[in-house]
C-alpha cells in the first residue's frame, strides 16, 4: 500500500495548475436557517430574549370547590380576574374546559384509526366501546356565568373550548372580573379501560372501599392570548398537553374530615386541619435534614382507615402566587413525609410526598429525598427553585403541576418491590418534579410544541439521574439509545417540529430524540462549558414567560458564539438519520530515496478579444460620453494596446514542480518514517455530523480525534481527508463512544469487522412480569422485609 509523497504531491499540484478539484456539493444542510424561523420584532428579539415590548396575560383565581366522594363528583365556583396586558382590544375571552375530553362528544376517541386482531382482550375491546355508554354524563356542565355584577354573560361552548362574550371590547391596561359556576363528574383514570387518557380522576381501592383523588385539570381556566398566534384555542384531545397563563390563585377544597389534601401552593389554614401532633411535626420537619419526617405514620393512616368514615367536611385553604395551574389531591389512605431543601440564595423549600400504603416500602425511602434532589440538580443548570414547596404524589400514573405531581412505583404485599418498580418512582420522580422548571416557569406552549417541556425537561432528568446515581439505566441519555427509532421507515418518522397531534411514534420524538440531541449538543458539539452557560442563559431570559422554538435556538447560539443552524435544520427539521461510513483508507509514506529530477511544466495563455456586452453596447449607442474621451492624460499605453491583434496573443510560461527547499537531511527529519492516511468518508444516513475517530497503533496505544461538523460543509455525501502520524496505525474506529446516534455501526471501522448479525425475539406477555431478586433474598433469609 506504500505510495511515493513526491507522487501525490504532484497529482495535487497538477490539478489545481489545470483547475481541476474535487467533486463539490453545496446542499442547505448548512445554510442558515432563515425563514423557517420567524422574523424576530419588539417582543421577541432576533439574539433569543424577550424583546423591549415583550407582554403577557395574567389571569387570576379565587375558587371554592367541594368534593363528593359518594357520587365521585366535584363542585365548583370561581372568580377569574382576566389582565389585558396586550396591545389589542378583545371582543371575547376563550377557557379551556379539559373535562370535556371525556364528554360523549370528544374527539379523541374519533380521530385515529382503530383495527381488529384475531384475538382481543377484553381492555381492547372496551377501548372501541363509543362514548355514549359511559354510565356518567361527563365533562364540564355550566351553570352559570355571570360578570361581577351578578349579570348573565354569553357564552358558547365548543367541545374543550368556552368562549365568553364581553359585554364591551376589554381594552389594553384594563381587566374585567368574572364568575363561572359548574360541576362534573370524576372519571376513574385506573380501572375503567374506555377512558383515554385520563390525567386525573380517581383510584377506587375496591378490597378497601377508599379513595384515592387526583384533581387536575378540573376549574375552566383561561386559554393563552400571546403576541405568537393570538387565542391559543386549540382543541384539548389528550395528548398535547397546555398553554396557561401565570396568575394567582387562593382555593378552598371541602372535602370529608378524615381526609388529607396535597396541593399547589402553601396551605392558609393547617391549624384548623390538622391535629396539634400533625402540625407540630409539620414545623418540626421544617428544620434542616438529612430524612423525611413523618408528618403522618404508616401505622397511623392503617388505625385511621378502621375506623368509620366521617360524615363530616372540613375546608382547606391554599394560596399560589405567579403559577400557571393548580392541582391537588385528597384521600385517607395517605402516608405524608416532608423535609427541607434550602436553595443557593438561601430560602426554605418544602419536600413532600404523599403515597398510600401500597408505595410505602419505595416511596418512604426514595420520593421525597429524590425531589430534594431533583431541585438541587435542576436549579444548578437554570436557575434557584422559586416556590415555596414541592410535592410528589404515589397515584399510579405520571403527571405534572405547578409544586405538585403524580407518580408510580408500588411495591408487592410483602414489602419487597422489583427493580422495575424502585426506578419507576425515582425517575418519574425526578421528572415529574423537574417540569416544575419546563414548563411551569420556563413556560412555552405544550399543545403546539410537546418537545420544549418534554425533550427539555427529559435532557435534566438524565442528568439529575446520573447525578443521582452513576450506574443509574437513563432511558434517554446515550445517542445509540436513538438509533433504533431513527432508523425506522420514512413514514413512521417527523421532525421533532411537529404538532403533538400528528406525532405517530410519541415518546421517541417529542422525549427521546430530543433529549438525546440535546445531550449529543452538550457532549459532542458545543461541549459543556459553553452548552451549560447558554442553557442557564435561555432558562433566565424565559423563566415566568411563554418562550417559543426560535427563542430557544437563537439563544443557544447568541449565548455561546457557535453557529448551529445546521444542528436544528438536521435534527430538529429534518428525519434524515446519522450513518457515517469509513469507505475505505489509503497509506502512504515518503519515500526520499528517490527524488525525482527537476522538471519545468509548460503552460500557454491566449489573449481573446473581448466579448461586448449588452450593457457595453447600449451606452456606445446612447452616444454617451467617457472620461477617457475627453481627458487625454487618462490615456495611455494600455488604452489603445490590442494584445488579440498582435503576436502577444499567445504567451508561455514555465513552472518548476520541484523546486528545492530543504536539504535531504531536513526532509528526512520532516518527512521520513512519518505515516499518511489518506481516509474516505460518505454520508449514508443524510444527517451530517462531527467525525469522531478512535486511532489504533501497532502498539497498542490509542488515540482519539475529533474533526469539526464543517469538514462536510463542501461536499454533504463524501469527502477525503489526511491524517499524518507518528506512529504505524493497525485500525481505525469511527464514533468509539457511540456519541453521534449513527445507526449502522458495521461500516465504522478499518479493517472493516463483521458485526453481530440481529434476530428479533416476540415478547410473550406471560414472560413479561419483571424479576423480583429482592422476594428470592427474603425468603432465603438473605435480607429482612
Amino acid at each position: 500500500m506504500m505510495k511515493s509523497l513526491q507522487l501525490l504531491l504532484f497529482m495535487t499540484i497538477f490539478s489545481l495548475t489545470l483547475g481541476f478539484s474535487q467533486e463539490s456539493n453545496h446542499g442547505y444542510k448548512f445554510e442558515q436557517l432563515g425563514t423557517i424561523m420567524p422574523d424576530a420584532n419588539s417582543y421577541r428579539s432576533n439574539d433569543g430574549a424577550p424583546g423591549p415590548d415583550y407582554w403577557q396575560q395574567q389571569a387570576d383565581y379565587d375558587i371554592e370547590c367541594s368534593l363528593n366522594v359518594e357520587e365521585q363528583r366535584l363542585d365548583g365556583m370561581e372568580t377569574i380576574t382576566y389582565h389585558n396586558n396586550s396591545p389589542v382590544a378583545l371582543k371575547y375571552l376563550w377557557l379551556q374546559l379539559d373535562e370535556n375530553q371525556h364528554a360523549p362528544d370528544a374527539d379523541n376517541l374519533k380521530f385515529d384509526p382503530s383495527s381488529m386482531d384475531n384475538t382481543m382482550s377484553e381492555a381492547a375491546l372496551q377501548m372501541l366501546e363509543p362514548y355514549e355508554s359511559y354510565e356518567k354524563d361527563y365533562g364540564h356542565k355550566i351553570h352559570e356565568v355571570k360578570d361581577d355584577r351578578g349579570n348573565d354573560l354569553e357564552y358558547m361552548i365548543n367541545k374543550t373550548m368556552m368562549r365568553v362574550e364581553l359585554p364591551q371590547p376589554l381594552k389594553s391596561g384594563e381587566t374585567f372580573k368574572f364568575q363561572i359556576k359548574w360541576h362534573y363528574y370524576l372519571v376513574d383514570r385506573v380501572n375503567d379501560r374506555t377512558i383515554m387518557n385520563a390525567r386525573g380522576g380517581y383510584e377506587y381501592f375496591e378490597d378497601q372501599d377508599e379513595y384515592l383523588f387526583t384533581i387536575t385539570q378540573w376549574y375552566p381556566r383561561m386559554c393563552v392570548y400571546s403576541d405568537v398566534e393570538g387565542w391559543q384555542n386549540k382543541q384539548f384531545t389528550g395528548r398535547g398537553e397546555f398553554a396557561v397563563n401565570f396568575g394567582n390563585f387562593v382555593v378552598k377544597m371541602t372535602v370529608p374530615e378524615d381526609y388529607l389534601v396535597g396541593s399547589t401552593g402553601e396551605c392558609l389554614n393547617y391549624p384548623s386541619v390538622l391535629t396539634a401532633k400533625q402540625l407540630q411535626r409539620y414545623e418540626e420537619a421544617q428544620k434542616e435534614r438529612k430524612d423525611p419526617l413523618f408528618i403522618v405514620t404508616l401505622d397511623e393512616m392503617k388505625k385511621q382507615l378502621k375506623q368509620k368514615k366521617s360524615k363530616a367536611t372540613k375546608t382547606w385553604i391554599y394560596k399560589a402566587d405567579n403559577v400557571r395551574d393548580f392541582a391537588w389531591t385528597a384521600s385517607r389512605k395517605f402516608v405524608w413525609d416532608a423535609m427541607p431543601h434550602f436553595t443557593e440564595d438561601g430560602r426554605r423549600v418544602m419536600c413532600m410526598s404523599y403515597y398510600p400504603e401500597e408505595s410505602y416500602p419505595i416511596y418512604s425511602r426514595y420520593s421525597t429525598k429524590a425531589t430534594a434532589h431533583t431541585l438541587e440538580t435542576y436549579s444548578k443548570y437554570t436557575f434557584p427553585y422559586p416556590y415555596p414547596v414541592a410535592i410528589s404524589v404515589e397515584a399510579a400514573n405520571g403527571m405534572e403541576y405547578p409544586m405538585i405531581c403524580f407518580n408510580p412505583g408500588r411495591a408487592e404485599p410483602d414489602g419487597t418491590y422489583t427493580e422495575r418498580a424502585r426506578n419507576a418512582c425515582i425517575t418519574v420522580v425526578i421528572h415529574e418534579v423537574g417540569h416544575n422548571y419546563f414548563p411551569m416557569i420556563v413556560n412555552s406552549d405544550e399543545r403546539q410544541w410537546t418537545w420544549m417541556d418534554e425533550g427539555l425537561n427529559s435532557f435534566l432528568q438524565n442528568i439529575a439521574e446520573q447525578e443521582f446515581d452513576t450506574n443509574y439505566p437513563s432511558r434517554r441519555l446515550a445517542a445509540y439509545q436513538i438509533t433504533d427509532y431513527m432508523a425506522s421507515p420514512k413514514d413512521q418518522l417527523e421532525p421533532i417540529m411537529t404538532n403533538s397531534e400528528n406525532i405517530v411514534q410519541f415518546g421517541n420524538n417529542a422525549y427521546g430524540k430530543p433529549a438525546i440531541a440535546l445531550n449529543i449538543l452538550r457532549e459532542t458539539i458545543m461541549g459543556r462549558e459553553l452548552f451549560d452557560y447558554a442553557f442557564k442563559e435561555y432558562a433566565n431570559r424565559w423563566k415566568f414567560k411563554h418562550p417559543t422554538p426560535a427563542d430557544f435556538f437563537r439563544t443557544m447560539e447568541d449565548a455561546s458564539a457557535v453557529d448551529l443552524d445546521w444542528f436544528w435544520r438536521g435534527w430538529f427539521y429534518g428525519i434524515d438519520a446519522v450513518d457515517i461510513a469509513i469507505d475505505s483508507v489509503k497509506w502512504y509514506k515518503a519515500d526520499l530515496e528517490n527524488d525525482p529530477e527537476k522538471r519545468e511544466y509548460l503552460g500557454e495563455n491566449r489573449v481573446e478579444k473581448p466579448f461586448v456586452d449588452l450593457t457595453k453596447k447600449r451606452n456606445r449607442e446612447s452616444g454617451m460620453k467617457f472620461d477617457v474621451e475627453q481627458d487625454s492624460s487618462l490615456v495611455d499605453f494600455y488604452s489603445t494596446y490590442r494584445p488579440w491583434e498582435t503576436e502577444d496573443s499567445v504567451s508561455t510560461y514555465t513552472y518548476d514542480l520541484f523546486e528545492e527547499t530543504l536539504t535531504k537531511e531536513e526532509k528526512e527529519e520532516q518527512f521520513g518514517g512519518k505515516n499518511y492516511y489518506e481516509l474516505f468518508f460518505s454520508n449514508k444516513g443524510g444527517l451530517v455530523m462531527p467525525i469522531i475517530l478512535e486511532w489504533t497503533y501497532e502498539d497498542g496505544t490509542t488515540e482519539i480525534e475529533r474533526i469539526p461538523v464543517e469538514v462536510w460543509r463542501k461536499n454533504e455525501n463524501k469527502f477525503g481527508k489526511v491524517f499524518v502520524k507518528e506512529k504505524e496505525v493497525t485500525g481505525v474506529r469511527l464514533d468509539p463512544y457511540r456519541e453521534t446516534a449513527d445507526i449502522d455501526e458495521s461500516n465504522n471501522n478499518w479493517p472493516e469487522l463483521e458485526m453481530p448479525s440481529r434476530f428479533k425475539v416476540y415478547k410473550n406477555h406471560k414472560l413479561r412480569e419483571q424479576p423480583n431478586p429482592m422476594q428470592k433474598a427474603m425468603k432465603k433469609k438473605v435480607i429482612k422485609p
